[in-house]
């Protein structure tokens, strides 16, 4: 533990909180001062405060997948810059191969922070980027065989010496992006966040010395891990396994497996990543800080809350994956669009961890989110990046039914206002809601999938879709039914109807449509038990049409008044139960 001599609890608790509001203010800071929709709107950013040694001591309400990447960021910091971090340093990287980094397009911002001379911490901030170059607009391609066709790497640099910035990086920057006046807003919405986060850390300081607050930091720290051990101590031990899947489509030709063991030994989880696929010639490889990121981040999703949201915890949780593998990968391995395997490593973890905790586990989800890319220049020949992170359909939970419009638990993204969309690009959005039938039948029910249908108004432009769950269905859990698969349409209901793969590059023109429609969430339970009430409810918010209501649930409506026929809903669930005991249940 810490070495302090009185433990206050009180002090304790208003450091935790004092910490906690600086981060979140870091996170007010960049949202309201950013640039960019993928920051300002969809929020694909996050802070923290490391101490001195990179140890996270406090994290933002953001994004859980960016969660374990902000120690390897700051190890490298230490490492490359030992006993030359001077107050006033500001530094930068996103190089996944020995700088931190955990794809291009996100971009560290870490400010160190001095109290007397002394080094006591590390204000950080990470953001996704509209565009850092490379083959196509957004710099996620899916296509992409090496790293170095993914746009700019940053190494870890500094970006402002002893408070002098370095105009040579800026520079650099600003001729290797497409969209330079939205990357550098960022970039310095970043800088204003890390400023405040010291300026924040520093007044803690001054109410409660520095060493004095050093030691609570400490103990937070080991909080976090303490509570953690008893968690996981409760847990019944084990192990468990399961294998999560990303799509074969024409660019990764065969599906890609991650699997995930995870053993429950004690206090302690170690999770192992044998079996997973070989790194791939396509931009989805997850880097190691990622991929632990991810799966320290699904066991945190089935601890209990009250933790603190420290990287003590961490300590606990053990990750292991094997090199050169999709969640390990070496040079030149290109991972611009690693966020789709990052969702089916907590996938993957979080099926194993069904069988350790059935109770504490939802089915799965939509499988993250779908990123649409579209760049091209409008008709003043400026240069226009649309990156949209569309989600939102969570599986049932034995506590109850899936969430519409709440994305996958490793993101805290949302989805693009379509009024801010329509004022900034030459876009126009047809069709944005709800799909009717589309979530997992059970006790519990996925949620609905949603779909996004939206028209080229400039000349033409180069498309990347990143999608999935079209042949590897969200999976139910306790006898629910599997969710419904995603699909990628090129201008539907025409003649020029073409359907696209789940991973899609391509080029299009003005007037083509395109929409996409999320996989539906999992069921969790058997859908016999479901209420017939709710199943009523589900048909009059049209989110289930009466024949399914039939045909899933056993519930049968008058198709007059919608109107509950409890006779012969109680027969034909008996009948359908009767069938079902004699097929086996419908999804494990």
């Amino acid at each position: 533990m810490a070495k302090v001599r009185t433990i206050d609890p009180i002090t304790l608790e208003v450091i935790q909180n004092g910490l906690n509001s600086l981060v979140d203010e870091m996170a007010l800071t960049v949202m309201r001062t950013a640039y960019s929709g993928v920051v300002k709107d969809a929020l694909d950013y996050s802070t923290a405060f490391c101490d001195r040694n990179g140890e996270m001591v406090a994290q933002g309400l953001t994004i859980v997948a960016h969660l374990g990447s902000f120690p390897s960021a700051v190890n490298s910091i230490l490492t490359k810059f030992d006993g030359h971090i001077n107050d006033g340093d500001i530094f930068v990287m996103n190089e996944p191969y020995g700088s931190g980094g955990i794809h291009l397009p996100d971009i560290f911002v870490i400010k160190p922070v001095f109290i007397n001379g002394e080094l006591e911490g590390f204000s950080c901030v990470v953001a996704h980027h509209t565009d850092v170059g490379g083959l196509v607009a957004g710099s996620n391609s899916t296509a992409s065989t090496e790293i170095y066709q993914e746009g700019l790497a940053i190494p870890t640099l500094k970006l402002y010496e002893r408070g002098v910035p370095n105009d040579a990086i800026f520079q650099i920057i600003e001729k290797n992006v497409r969209v330079p006046i939205k990357v550098l807003g960022d970039l310095r919405a970043e800088i204003t966040g890390a400023i405040l986060g010291e300026r924040e850390y520093l007044r803690l300081a001054g109410r409660y010395g520095a060493a004095e607050l050093r030691s609570y930091t400490g103990v937070l720290l080991d909080m976090s891990e303490s509570m953690a051990r008893r968690e996981i101590a409760d847990l019944p031990d084990g192990t468990y396994e399961h294998t999560s899947w990303v799509d074969g489509d024409p660019i990764l030709r065969e599906p890609v497996a991650i699997h995930a063991r995870v053993t429950i030994a004690g206090e302690r989880i170690h999770i192992g990543f044998d079996g997973s696929s070989p790194q791939v010639r396509a931009g989805i490889n997850s880097p190691l800080a990622f991929t632990r990121s991810a799966a320290r981040g699904a066991i945190r999703m089935v601890l209990d809350p009250s933790i603190p949201n420290s990287a003590g915890y961490f300590r606990v949780i053990d990750v292991d994956a094997p090199t050169a593998s999709v969640v390990n990968p070496i040079l030149p391995a290109p991972c611009g669009a690693r966020g789709i395997v990052g969702f089916r490593i907590v996938d993957a973890v979080l099926g194993a961890m069904a069988q350790a905790v059935p109770t504490r586990v939802p089915a799965d989800g939509e499988g993250g989110n779908t990123i649409f890319s579209l760049g091209g220049y409008d008709a003043n020949h400026e240069p226009f990046v649309y990156v949209d992170l569309f989600a939102g359909a969570r599986g049932g939970a034995p506590w109850g039914d899936g969430i519409e419009g709440v994305p996958h638990g490793n993101a805290n993204i949302g989805n693009t206002p379509v009024e801010m969309i329509e004022a900034e690009l030459p876009i126009l959005i047809e069709r944005y809601g709800i799909v009717p039938d589309s979530g997992g039948a059970g006790e519990h029910r996925g949620a609905m999938a949603q779909v996004r249908q939206l028209r080229l108004l400039a000349d033409e432009a180069d498309v990347e879709i990143r999608s999935d769950k079209r042949r590897n269905l969200p999976f139910g859990l306790n006898g629910g039914a599997s969710g419904t698969p995603s699909m990628n349409l090129l201008n539907p209901g025409t003649e020029r109807e073409t359907v696209l793969p789940t991973l899609a590059s391509i080029r299009i023109k003005k007037g083509d449509v395109l929409q996409h429609v999320m996989a539906g969430g999992g069921g969790w339970g058997n859908p016999f038990s479901r209420d017939p009430v709710k199943v009523w409810e589900d048909v009059r918010a049209e989110k289930l049409t009466i024949g399914n209501a039939s045909k899933l649930y056993g519930v049968v409506l008058n198709s007059q008044t919608l109107e509950i026929d409890v006779d012969a809903t109680n027969r034909l669930r008996r009948e359908m139960r009767a069938a079902e005991y004699s097929s086996g249940p419908l999804d494990q």
